[in-house]
């Protein structure tokens, strides 16, 4: 008998478990337009409230994987070990962590987005460099991963486009916040990029998509389990987003921040989750037995300038101007630094990463829309985080604009920043999860 999509979509609202077969139908016809937007959204939002258990959302990243083209990554020598983080304000890791682990001779083949949201994504910020380009073939991505060990390039081909399409349907009938469909929607798009293993940084807190523990481990268990049903050695790593990570949070301001984190100088939070995700890293490509000794090999390559060296030649190989790492001012500058300083003594106790995320945004660090352009020069620089005590007058941070008056937007960052009696500095690392 033919299987008929309103069969399929009353199955799922009554909480019935989805065949493989029945899983490909969907995306198959929805990727060639012959189920309409309408039967989609609708199967979408009885997914949204009955879920999905492990096996089926395999079976639907597999089936997103499968509508496009995938990345054959046979030619790169060795183990390919990719990360994904779920998102953030001032995630500077993949710029200080694919250089690192490359460093120890592991391949890091990343492609990377742009970003929608508070910042550019990775390639934004790179393209902050002067030269530097992301849009490389994919002959030419996979000759620089063999004889550097590291290339990022943009996301390249048809990729998973039942996800494209699928997203932007969820992004308007408010079935974005599914577990199943986000994690076959991340573990698509990974996997069809070609990665063995997966490393995965999920996001905890006000500035990230999940706002707390509970829901962020239920992704990150989806995610790794998906990762390890497939194939690929998948781990989590759930991570700290109440306030955001390291100090700057702008496109250029963040390059110079992971510069820093490469010569040992960079802020202790972002230099801890490097070390944490990367140690995993290193095990998952079997150049470590543990990740104590994961871990050593990495602090070793930024003591002896190792990682720091392999930056410049991975910025130099794709036209970028390497210089910038000793003279971080021919990056973008800003014409305007403006202080914003404590209107009272007392001790930090809050900084909403997604309200520091949106100033950022409004000063032309990030886009809200696809055809926004970006400033790669504009942005905020934190010089206080929660747990540290302040006096009257002491900046919290620096504004960096273009434009002179940003009334405005240091009137909200003030809302978003709170200073009471006492508080504590929040655990950066919340759970290691491993299957």
């Amino acid at each position: 008998m033919e299987m008929r999509m309103v069969d399929i979509i009353s199955k799922k609202r009554y909480g019935g478990q989805l065949s493989r077969e029945e899983i490909d139908f969907f995306i198959r016809g929805y990727t060639m337009g012959t189920i309409p937007d309408y039967q989609a959204s609708a199967l979408a939002m009885a997914i949204c409230f009955q879920g999905m258990d492990y096996r089926e959302m395999a079976d639907l990243t597999i089936a997103m994987v499968k509508s496009g083209e995938t990345i054959d990554l046979s030619r790169i020598n060795g183990v390919k070990v990719d990360k994904h983080s779920t998102g953030g304000v001032g995630d500077t890791t993949t710029l200080v962590l694919a250089p690192l682990v490359a460093s120890l001779g592991i391949p890091v083949a990343k492609m990377s987005g742009r970003g929608l949201g508070y910042t550019g994504g990775t390639i934004d910020k790179l393209e902050s460099i002067e030269g530097f380009h992301a849009e490389i073939t994919e002959n030419k991505f996979i000759q620089l991963v063999n004889d550097n060990k590291i290339a990022v390039m943009g996301q390249a081909g048809n990729l998973t486009p039942a996800d494209k399409k699928l997203y932007a349907l969820r992004d308007v009938t408010a079935t974005v916040e599914s577990i199943p469909l986000i994690a076959s929607s991340i573990m698509s798009k990974k996997i069809a990029a070609g990665a063995d293993a997966i490393v995965l940084d999920v996001k905890a807190g006000s500035g990230a998509f999940m706002k707390n523990d509970e829901d962020a481990e239920k992704l990150a268990r989806a995610m790794v389990r998906i990762g390890n049903r497939l194939g690929r050695n998948s781990m989590a790593v759930i991570s700290d987003m109440s306030q955001p990570l390291g100090f700057a949070v702008g496109n250029s301001l963040e390059v110079k921040e992971a510069v820093d984190t490469l010569k040992g100088k960079g802020p202790h939070d972002l230099e801890e989750l490097v070390l944490t995700l990367g140690s995993h890293m290193v095990l998952l490509a079997g150049k470590a037995d543990n990740t104590d000794e994961a871990r050593e090999k990495l602090v070793e390559s930024i003591k002896s300038g190792r990682a720091l060296e392999k930056f410049k030649s991975f910025v130099k190989n794709q036209g970028g101007d390497s210089s910038i790492v000793d003279s971080p001012e021919k990056l973008p500058q800003a014409k305007y630094k403006i202080p914003v300083p404590a209107e009272r003594d007392g001790v930090v106790s809050h900084i909403s990463a997604g309200g520091i995320g949106i100033s950022t945004m409004l000063l032309g660090a990030g886009r809200s829309t696809k055809e926004d352009s970006i400033d790669p020069s504009v942005g905020v620089v934190l010089r206080k985080k929660i747990g540290d005590r302040v006096k009257k007058g002491d900046e919290l941070l620096m504004i960096y604009s273009n434009c002179r008056d940003v009334d405005g937007i240091a009137g909200r960052i003030r809302r978003d920043i709170s200073i009471d009696s006492s508080a504590e500095k929040p655990e950066l690392i919340h759970k290691i999860i491993t299957k």
